[in-house]
């Protein structure tokens, strides 16, 4: 029926038709799985779920019925009520899973078909973490110098004693030539009083200048990096995942203060996500602070301990500071104080006005960051809104209004350079900053 060349030519469209079929069940099964599964199951962990590597195999050889993994995806109480090995994994983890009534079983082979084709974790880089940390413990060894201390203590002490003997012999000699060293010294004085005179008068303006300039330095934190009890990677939340700055610190535009993120913030996305390697030490801690297990389907045990973070911007008591005016009507980036935070994998530290300026869109400023100088310089260059801001702009406008009906002559005066800064609508008035 079929010469050699149509054979050959059915063989080929035979194949390019299975790729294709297998090809598009892949991304359908991949497609369902993160929409409908994803919240609850991983491949190859036990999560709220159990893991689903290979489930169809499990369950065949647990003694399903016919079937019945088909019916527990669309509706697991049924399942479990008709067949025995359903209730066994009911009883897992006791837990209400989501009913999936519109899936057929070509959808559910389908992302089964998905979870399958998922490799398993290699262990090359669990491998690689075990040698980093023997190598980092022989290291720790290695550079124990604890011993040197004790060597150099012995040799301060050997110069102390030698230095006494030393200074008493000296005494000794300088007695007797003490009365015509001071002769000597007042009629040297004396003689060159010209000169005595303008150096003490240079040491005390020397004395003077370093005073006033050590004042200026008193409260610049610039660099200031405190530890913490986690270190949280901004670059990766952030940079990598885009979640916002305003999802953890979500008073940020609501009040004084930022806040700082709750464990509870953190488990919405820490329930499911466990992390790899070097992460999950970290993640641990989080669990240990919400009293949280992952084991089975993960569970609360009630426990529940504080995770106390240090503060980075920490600014003196008399000093206010409104994060909400700033954020929201001011329309300040989180950037312009804190620097980029999505490229930021060191722990938080004050960042210096240098690298804030090398931030596009940053109003460039000079002042050391955080200083009182540095909050003046923004508020003589940084404009405030010169119309309505849809509600947000309310406290600016009337100020606006109250200069277009008492002082137009002023408010043109405000206007001449095209903008009306904040210095110019009472931002350097003393008691805006200050209690």
């Amino acid at each position: 029926m079929f010469n050699k060349g149509n054979k050959g030519l059915f063989a080929f469209v035979l194949t390019l038709f299975m790729l294709t079929n297998f090809v598009t069940s892949a991304q359908e099964g991949e497609s369902i799985f993160n929409s409908k599964c994803a919240t609850c199951h991983v491949p190859h962990k036990d999560m709220t779920g159990p893991k689903l590597f290979e489930v169809r195999q499990k369950w065949e050889e647990g003694g399903a019925m016919e079937g019945s993994l088909y019916q527990w995806v669309r509706n697991w109480q049924v399942a479990a009520a008709t067949d025995p090995y359903a209730k066994e994994v009911a009883d897992w983890a006791p837990s209400a899973m989501t009913t999936f009534a519109d899936l057929s079983d070509e959808q559910i082979d389908a992302v089964f078909d998905y979870v399958d084709a998922q490799p398993l974790p290699g262990a090359a880089s669990d491998a690689g973490a075990a040698v980093g940390a023997v190598a980092t413990n022989v290291a720790t060894e290695e550079n124990d110098f604890s011993w040197i201390w004790y060597v150099l203590g012995v040799v301060f002490l050997v110069i102390i004693f030698s230095v006494g003997g030393v200074r008493r012999q000296l005494q000794e000699l300088d007695e007797d030539a003490d009365k015509h060293v001071k002769v000597g010294s007042k009629v040297w004085i004396f003689k060159n009083r010209k000169y005595v005179g303008m150096g003490v008068l240079v040491v005390v303006l020397a004395g003077v200048t370093w005073f006033f300039v050590a004042l200026n330095d008193i409260g610049i934190v610039t660099g200031y990096q405190p530890s913490q009890p986690i270190a949280f990677p901004h670059d990766k939340h952030a940079g990598i995942n885009g979640i916002d700055c305003k999802y953890c610190h979500n008073s940020a535009d609501k009040s004084k203060s930022a806040g700082i993120p709750t464990t509870n913030v953190c488990m919405n996305c820490h329930k499911q996500i466990q992390g790899e390697g070097d992460q999950v030490e970290k993640i641990k801690n989080i669990y240990k602070s919400a009293g949280f297990s992952p084991e089975g389907g993960g569970s609360y045990s009630g426990e529940t301990e504080n995770i106390v973070w240090n503060k980075v911007h920490n600014l003196p008591d008399h000093v206010y500071f409104n994060h909400s005016q700033h954020v929201e009507v001011g329309g300040i980036d989180c950037k312009q104080c804190h620097g980029d935070m999505t490229k930021q994998s060191a722990l938080p530290r004050v960042v210096p006005v240098e690298e804030l300026n090398e931030i596009e869109g940053n109003v460039q400023l000079t002042r050391p960051t955080l200083s009182m100088g540095w909050c003046i310089e923004c508020h003589n260059v940084k404009e405030v809104s010169t119309g309505t801001l849809e509600g947000k702009g309310g406290y600016y406008d009337e100020i606006h209004k109250r200069l277009l009906e008492n002082d137009e002559s002023l408010y043109e005066e405000y206007l001449e350079d095209g903008k009306v800064t904040v210095n110019e609508l009472g931002g350097w008035e003393c008691a805006k900053c200050h209690y």
